[in-house]
């Protein structure tokens, strides 16, 4: 069986940990009961019992009870997710792990079962939530259980990912950030994310250029991205509404209302920042699917 997974992007300015989005750019993973373990067509270092997609499954199956008979071949097929570059990749393979478990066991585990399940192995719910249920979503965690709920995105923004060619860990980006922030800042970024929500789901870029704001992670996290202060001089100028580290980062995301931003951002990358790479996207709003049997 097959796993088609969306890529994600999450916080999207003000919503750190908290708001994701998914796009349709894949990874396609198959699954097949074996007589032992093993996982083909990645890096070698990814082929061992630390593979998110292996430890997603497993953690299935222990809290169903379910002692692994054999074991269980995974090959990587279409993987359009970069690793490591703040588009979900990690909550890719944890997605496509638990749905592999409930589909070749017959589980009958509902969608909001595995999420819960998906966000043990992963820690936080702003990716696996998209990832999952498609479209723009909201999580929380409460008592150490994940809540989300979805949110509309309309059809009149235009999304572009700033990609650049190194990768960046999210325990770095994460070990730079403070403990604490001010009631000033916390009260800046809940104002604005609520905000971000309505831009989003009106299409309004004007909104969204005074909203896609923080003063919790991404001023720390941009001292880790070389190019960072270019790539947005270079965003702004050709026309971006606004522009937020996606995810963890390296990849920059950028949001426009006008339809040849691309077009011109791709120009603009090329001179700057040689070996950036630029991609549109466009929300998925159906999430992760059993794509062959």
């Amino acid at each position: 069986m097959i796993v088609r997974v969306p890529a994600s992007s999450a916080n999207l300015g003000p919503g750190f940990d908290s708001f994701g989005i998914a796009w349709q750019l894949y990874n396609e993973i198959s699954f097949q009961l074996s007589d032992e373990t093993e996982i083909l067509g990645c890096a070698e270092g990814y082929q061992n019992e630390e593979n998110l997609a292996l430890r997603a499954y497993r953690r299935v199956l222990e809290r169903c009870g379910i002692r692994e008979e054999g074991g269980v071949s995974i090959r990587f097929g279409k993987t359009s997710i970069p690793v490591s570059r703040g588009l979900g990749s990690s909550a890719a393979l944890i997605t496509a792990g638990v749905m592999a478990a409930n589909e070749l066991y017959g589980l009958g585990l509902s969608r909001d079962e595995l999420f819960l399940l998906a966000t043990e192995v992963e820690g936080h719910p702003d990716n696996v939530a998209p990832a999952l249920y498609g479209g723009l979503s909201v999580s929380a965690m409460a008592g150490g259980r994940a809540v989300t709920r979805r949110f509309p995105v309309s059809d009149k923004l235009f999304f572009t990912a700033l990609i650049p060619p190194f990768e960046l860990s999210t325990a770095l980006a994460r070990s730079v950030l403070p403990e604490s922030v001010s009631r000033a800042d916390a009260v800046f970024n809940v104002s604005r994310g609520a905000l971000v929500l309505r831009a989003l789901g009106d299409g309004d870029a004007e909104l969204l250029a005074f909203a896609m704001d923080d003063r919790i992670h991404q001023s720390y996290r941009a001292t880790l991205i070389d190019g960072f202060s270019a790539a947005r001089i270079e965003a702004q100028e050709c026309g971006a509404a606004a522009i937020c580290i996606s995810g963890a980062g390296p990849t920059l995301l950028c949001v426009s209302g006008n339809p040849d931003f691309p077009a011109r951002m791709e120009t603009a990358l090329s001179l700057a920042l040689p070996g950036w790479e630029m991609r549109t996207l466009t929300p998925d709003l159906d999430g992760a699917k059993i794509a062959a049997l």
